[in-house]
């Protein structure tokens, strides 16, 4: 995931200020995710669990990403895209309800973890990031996706 960022950042860094903030943060949530999960470089002790507020911080930056996908960037990339006719405006409308099956899972992500008052419930993360991680990269791509149909009529 890590490398379609650079990739991503390499491609559109510099054309947007907000789509430059939008990769810092998406950037940001991967660093936690590897924290979380003990990922290189990330890796914690032998078999430990993170904390719950190692797994909450990650819960805000994972919210506080899809939000800002949603009220932000995704309304000026779409009204962006209008500026370039029909076919961009038709693809940036499909590419959003596809971008929402995820949010719905960040969202279950958070309600679950960031409402927990047990560590117990820590023993099913590595299940449950798993899953997260897939709907996330999907997500990745469906914004780049968007981005692309901008930076193709744009440039």
């Amino acid at each position: 995931m890590l490398t379609k960022l650079e990739k991503a950042e390499k491609r559109w860094g510099g054309a947007n200020k907000l789509v430059d903030q939008w990769l810092n943060h998406r950037r940001k949530l991967l660093i936690q995710y590897f924290i979380v999960a003990g990922l290189a470089p990330y890796s914690r002790a032998e078999k430990s669990l993170p904390t719950l507020e190692q797994v909450k911080d990650f819960c805000d930056q994972l919210v506080d990403y899809v939000s800002e996908g949603h009220f932000e960037v995704y309304n000026n990339v779409v009204k962006a895209c209008e500026k370039f006719g029909e076919s961009s405006i038709d693809t940036a409308k499909a590419l959003l309800p596809q971008i929402s099956e995820s949010t719905d899972a960040a969202l279950d992500f958070n309600d679950k973890y960031t409402e927990a008052v047990d560590e117990d419930i820590l023993y099913q993360l590595d299940s449950d990031l798993s899953k997260l991680a897939q709907s996330m990269e999907a997500r990745f791509e469906l914004e780049d996706q968007l981005l692309e149909v901008l930076h193709n009529r744009h440039s």
